[in-house]
């Protein structure tokens, strides 16, 4: 996959941390991919709220 300035741009921006940094360091990508994980899974639980509100 080749990496975009775009892409470079929101890690910064979310994680506080260049792609070289997320790659160089484990702990870094773990966390960032922790965090990735608990948004996705806030994110679907919303949309199911939203969902099951739609439909009553």
């Amino acid at each position: 996959m080749n990496y975009t300035s775009e892409m470079e741009k929101a890690l910064q921006a979310s994680h506080q941390m260049g792609y070289a940094e997320y790659c160089r360091n484990l702990d870094n990508r773990m966390q960032v991919e922790k965090k990735r994980q608990e948004e996705y899974n806030q994110c679907k639980q919303l949309l199911a709220e939203i969902d099951s509100n739609l439909f009553k």
